[in-house]
């Protein structure tokens, strides 16, 4: 028996000479909810953490050595765990509003731009 013959590879070659902004709008809007989301679990672990080792009074021990005069700070006092997941969390809604338009904006600026000069070439092979 003879092995079946081998076909030609097919190519594609493809401009894209446009990318749809509310499209790109969606799918930057929900990866920056979920880096949002990474962030505020993030800042929750990381603050669990530091107080299950010991971080913060180390802390406290090196303002004090500083030379705070008699005035003893004490950091998880100042840098709740409330106080962390509310700050995290307002940082996410700014980075989250602030990412969709920076990606709205960047579509556009493609748009025009693939307009001046062509846009991107791809090109696609067939396996």
């Amino acid at each position: 028996m003879r092995p079946a013959p081998r076909s030609k590879v097919r190519r594609a070659r493809l401009v894209v000479a446009k990318v749809d902004t509310w499209s790109v709008a969606k799918l930057i809007f929900l990866l920056s909810v979920a880096l949002g989301i990474v962030t505020v679990v993030s800042s929750v672990i990381l603050w669990l953490v530091m107080q299950a080792t010991g971080a913060f009074d180390g802390i406290n021990e090196l303002i004090t050595m500083l030379g705070t005069t008699g005035n003893s700070v004490e950091v998880q006092q100042v840098l709740t765990l409330g106080q962390v997941a509310l700050f995290s969390t307002i940082l996410s809604v700014i980075n989250v509003v602030l990412f969709t338009l920076l990606g709205v904006i960047a579509a556009m600026l493609y748009n025009v731009a693939a307009k001046l000069v062509g846009g991107i070439g791809v090109t696609l092979t067939d396996d």
